[in-house]
């Protein structure tokens, strides 16, 4: 079990995963590695305004000695380059109401394309951001997650 969890970390690492499949001649499972295309890179969490986004960041440092980077009044995010957390105090239409996964592409069009033919639901379609662009959707059992890509601004 620690070698199999070992050769996940290190395929994750090196930009693939482990799929684990029946071996043809032994009905054994046998690891196999398969390239990522993407990766789970924010876990964003809502906070009601941009004053909790302040205070919910100012616990998260207290409690975790986690250093944040402030993008705008009403967003803050750990930016460690593994997964990072997102607070997010955007009010309105755009708010997000429970935790939300969000996974980094290269390619935002083809992975809506492939979300939609994997049978998910989108919900808002490809908008800009600072940084880049993104759509959220929902998978079969309801749970809503965004797709993004890094863009740099246009100048």
């Amino acid at each position: 079990m620690k070698k199999l969890f070992l050769a996940a970390a290190a395929g994750l690492l090196a930009g693939c995963s482990v799929e684990h499949v029946p071996d043809d001649d032994t009905d054994a499972l046998v690891s196999v590695e398969k390239d990522v295309t993407a990766r789970l890179d924010y876990f964003e969490l809502p906070a009601a305004d941009p004053e909790t986004v302040g205070k919910t960041r100012d616990f998260y440092a207290d409690a975790f000695g986690w250093t944040f980077t402030d993008f705008g009044p009403d967003y803050s995010a750990t930016t460690t380059g593994d997964t990072d957390v997102g607070l997010s105090g955007v009010t309105g239409d755009d708010a997000i109401d429970k935790p939300l996964p969000v996974i980094r592409v290269e390619d935002l069009e083809a992975a809506l394309s492939d979300v939609e033919a994997a049978g998910g639901r989108i919900v808002r379609p490809i908008f800009a951001f600072p940084g880049g662009r993104r759509f959220h959707a929902v998978d079969p059992a309801g749970n809503e997650f965004a797709v993004y890509v890094v863009e740099e601004a246009e100048e």
